[in-house]
């Protein structure tokens, strides 16, 4: 079978038979599914991140040279740019709020103005196409950025940021130009009345923000300050990238555990303990920044009560506290969150993939995001004429009541949760007293936004899926609180509406401990942390059963090399022999720079084994033949260095020169080969690569077993593994991708594994 070119991996030309009493199958390839070749073409443009440090004699003498002093002061480096990862964070979380704010009263002053002139004069029509021009206007700008300038700025960024913490290099996700446009579509999709959040994205702002910090320079505006050269390597950046993730989290929802929680359960996959109190550092810089500032703003200096960006308003003891009797209601509501998430996955998945074979060109992308953003718009103005009701003037959770179709001293509380932000509707269903919503003025609600926001998530727009699901969510639980208090009078319908929004949100993105946190944090009361907990539980395990969480989904929609938490069950019978990719490309400790060239031009591999001068041709072991013992492993971006340098034994001055700090200075983007200049009379030169290779890379036989080196590339964050024999023979070499292709398979309960197989024809 041959396989398509796999940029992390060796040539490929066939696979080791597999062994008979195993059965694999393709991914489903069913009408309503995309091509694995087409998956496969995405997945192309995926490289991996290698977090291994290359322990080559270059490295071993800055190591001797730098002296404990230098690790004290890069300690204390790290968490000076901790700092400024969370105080920079806040400050793109204050920007973003300010801005919708003054942006959504501005607009809906005028619409709920209009709508009252109206009223009584039969012109309705002029506050409907008022609120379409202010919210196709600013959704078409936050799409035009996103298909045309940073398709990468798409959703809420949560996915690729997690598979970038996995280990897998997402183009684009880390540019200063990505999180401008970022920010601009976050507050133009919410301003422009979408079913998305500002929640969300704050995570990926926040990774962009530590990616830029903890390098000391720009590569966008081609600007280098010289400082924290020493932290321009995968394994660093990355850890840094987790504390912007985390403070994202801390200024979203005033929840620095939580955010904490959040990147260690879905985001890092590699993990130490002094990473975690510089990652709360970061969390709790950020969260108090925010909260600092936005109570300032609104009037309350020194006061902090704007704990994040999304508020959920402060519950009454009374209102948080539980019995016995309600904890199976809890159990039911996790179930009910379960189904509904399954069916949200489920859907959101076939309109993807549609998406994915229909809606190619940027500006069929656009159309419909204008298109989805005026619909939203004339169904939530339809549904507030339609539904007659209105509720008196004392009960009105908005700041100016919207007088539509009703008396004097009334309001439309439909109109109330559509004509303003969804984090007001949130607090309206968690705060509001009882009455306040008709039942069926909740049953159209929810089932309106919840559809609407299936169709929204995957927009060529900037915004998260948090606040939709957790307005839809809140929605129904209420509907469930008023059932339960026509039984109990004395219960409060707004825990019912808290632990709808938990179930509705974890049904869809199966998060449990990291969100049990958050929305304790953000409640203020550690009291219902049991329930909460029993609910985010039940909808997990119920979700599970059918579909994949929304992120999962997405990722492997994207063709994204993810590596799962662990192996994949029975498959201790597959051996590396089986798995590697073979014949291996390999250099000779001593090679010319010739064949170097031709080699990197020829292939796209990243790494290369390093063997002995003598090669072993004679013998073949199976359907492997042996290239020489082992002598180390060679990066690709290793070698462009060395020959944009021209470190060659015929020019020894040139050796003097190089540091670590030369294969730092170009990081992340190196140079391509084709931009290198080598002489003719340079091609017969030789380099020695024993100086410059990683002389103990990780190393297994030719008969270990697939959970083993699925846990070796899992704990050590690894990119590449040689597969030798018992004479130490390179025979192969296994990478991320070769790995990934085979997955954990679960539907409706049943659970095997799948090797994801390549078409060759794309």
């Amino acid at each position: 079978m041959n396989h398509t070119n796999n940029t992390d991996s060796f040539h490929t030309t066939k696979y080791g038979t597999m062994s008979q009493h195993r059965k694999y199958e393709p991914y489903s390839d069913k009408e309503d599914s995309i091509p694995i070749g087409s998956l496969n073409v995405l997945s192309a443009k995926y490289e991996s991140l290698d977090y291994e440090v290359v322990e080559n004699y270059i490295y071993r003498d800055e190591e001797r040279k730098k002296g404990y002093k230098f690790v004290v002061k890069k300690n204390f480096a790290r968490w000076v740019t901790f700092f400024w990862i969370g105080l920079f964070t806040a400050t793109i979380g204050i920007i973003i709020d300010i801005s919708i704010e003054v942006i959504s009263t501005f607009k809906f002053d005028h619409v709920k103005k209009s709508i009252d002139n109206c009223s009584q004069n039969n012109c309705l029509w002029r506050p409907y196409l008022m609120l379409l021009a202010f919210n196709i206007v600013p959704v078409f700008i936050g799409s035009i950025l996103v298909a045309y300038v940073e398709p990468v700025a798409l959703g809420s960024g949560i996915p690729q940021v997690k598979c970038y913490l996995n280990g897998v290099k997402i183009p684009r996700l880390v540019r200063i130009k990505t999180l401008f446009v970022k920010v601009i579509g976050v507050i133009t999709t919410v301003v422009g009345g979408m079913c998305g959040g500002k929640e969300g994205p704050m995570i990926h702002a926040g990774a962009v923000v530590a990616a830029g910090i903890s390098q000391g320079k720009s590569t966008t505006f081609n600007v280098d300050f010289g400082a924290f050269s020493y932290f321009r390597e995968d394994h660093e950046k990355r850890d840094f990238v987790s504390g912007g993730a985390a403070a994202g989290v801390a200024a979203a929802f005033g929840s620095p555990v939580g955010g904490v929680l959040f990147s260690l359960e879905e985001g890092a996959s590699f993990w130490n303990q002094g990473l975690t109190s510089r990652i709360f550092f970061a969390s709790m810089i950020s969260t108090f920044t925010l909260n600092s500032v936005l109570s300032a703003y609104h009037g309350h200096p020194g006061e902090l009560t704007f704990w994040g960006l999304l508020n959920f308003g402060k519950f009454t003891d009374f209102a948080l506290s539980y019995t016995m009797f309600e904890l199976p209601i809890f159990v039911c509501m996790g179930i009910f969150g379960g189904l509904t998430g399954a069916l949200f996955c489920h859907l959101n998945y076939r309109l993807t993939v549609f998406r994915m074979r229909t809606l190619i060109s940027p500006w069929k992308k656009v159309l419909e995001a204008v298109f989805v953003c005026a619909f939203t718009a004339t169904i939530g103005f339809s549904l507030s004429l339609w539904q007659n009701d209105c509720k008196p003037i004392g009960l009105d959770p908005t700041r100016v009541p919207v007088q539509l179709n009703c008396n004097d001293g009334e309001y439309s509380s439909m109109a109330s949760l559509w004509l303003q932000i969804p984090e007001a509707s949130v607090r309206s269903f968690f705060h509001d007293p009882a009455g306040s919503f008709d039942i069926s003025t909740l049953v159209l609600f929810a089932l309106t936004y919840y559809f609407l926001s299936i169709w929204s998530y995957g927009l060529s727009v900037s915004a998260g899926l948090f606040i939709p699901m957790l307005v839809t969510g809140a929605a129904w639980g209420r509907l469930i609180g008023i059932a339960v208090q026509s039984i109990y009078p004395d219960l409060d319908v707004g825990r019912y509406a808290l632990i709808g929004a938990a179930c509705q949100l974890g049904g869809v993105v199966r998060m449990t401990i990291s969100l049990t946190i958050i929305l304790i944090e953000a409640t203020g009361d550690i009291t219902f942390g049991l329930p909460l907990m029993i609910c985010l539980l039940t909808a997990k395990w119920i979700g599970d059963y059918f579909t994949e969480s929304i992120y999962d989904i997405h990722i492997q929609l994207s063709g994204i090399p993810l590596m799962a938490w662990d192996p994949p069950p029975l498959s201790s019978n597959i051996y590396a022999s089986e798995v590697m990719s073979h014949p291996a490309t390999v250099f000779k400790s001593k090679e010319t720079v010739g064949k170097i060239v031709d080699t990197l031009k020829k292939y796209t591999y990243n790494g290369f084994p390093v063997v002995d001068d003598i090669y072993v041709t004679e013998s073949e072991e199976g359907n492997y033949k042996p290239n020489g013992r082992l002598r180390g492993l060679i990066l690709r971006s290793q070698l462009i260095v060395l020959l944009q340098n021209k470190v060659f034994n015929e020019a020894l001055d040139a050796w003097d020169n190089v540091t670590p700090t030369t294969f730092r200075h170009d990081y992340p983007r190196y140079s391509k080969i084709e931009n290198i200049e080598v002489l003719d009379s340079e091609r017969n030169y030789t380099v020695d690569l024993l100086r410059f290779m990683n002389p103990s890379p990780y190393v297994v036989q030719h008969m270990a077993s697939l959970p083993r080196i699925f846990r070796l590339f899992r704990a050590m964050g690894l990119r590449h593994i040689v597969v030798v024999n018992d004479s130490n023979e390179v025979v192969g070499v296994v990478t991320r991708k070769d790995l990934t292709r085979y997955r954990e398979w679960r539907h409706r309960g049943q659970i095997g594994v799948v090797e994801l197989k390549v078409s060759a024809k794309l």
